[in-house]
């Protein structure tokens, strides 16, 4: 399961629209289930994005979570990050999982992340949505569970 954190001053997804989920200052969490990823995954993938510290504490040091700050979170399904860009300048999305599955575990961890937070807002899972963002730094953070190997210069 992989995500891309944006730390925002505020966002909101809007569908034909309309505002489906609102949050001020908090993170925008882009969320993709690929093949074979389980409830286990997005366990890992939540605990990791409420425990992340990326606000800064009175020294300006990136210390505290979004559960320290008092942050929302707004939880939207895009299937396009398991984009693979190696068979040109179209992308394939055959890593993603199929939309039962991606919609199963979406609602799974937006489920979680209402039980665990007390803000947590979300767009609609498959809907065209356009997404209004402040992003605060900016700050984005890529995440992947389980986590890709990166070789290393010396290993390649």
């Amino acid at each position: 399961m992989m995500a891309l954190l944006q730390r925002v001053s505020e966002a909101r997804a809007v569908i034909d629209g309309k505002v489906a989920g609102e949050i001020g200052h908090g993170l925008l969490v882009l969320v993709c289930a690929e093949h074979g990823d389980t409830t286990a995954e997005a366990d890992k993938l939540l605990a990791k994005t409420l425990r992340l510290r990326v606000f800064s504490d009175e020294a300006g040091k990136m210390n505290r979570s979004v559960h320290d700050v008092e942050g929302g979170l707004l939880i939207v399904s895009q299937f396009t990050l398991a984009a693979d860009l190696k068979g040109g300048n179209r992308p394939s999305f055959t890593n993603a999982a199929p939309p039962a599955l991606g919609r199963e575990l979406y609602d799974y961890l937006v489920d979680q992340a209402r039980q665990m937070h007390p803000v947590v807002e979300t767009g609609e899972f498959g809907a065209d949505m356009k997404i209004q963002l402040i992003n605060d730094g900016p700050v984005t953070i890529p995440m992947h569970f389980p986590p890709r190997r990166v070789n290393s210069p010396a290993s390649a």
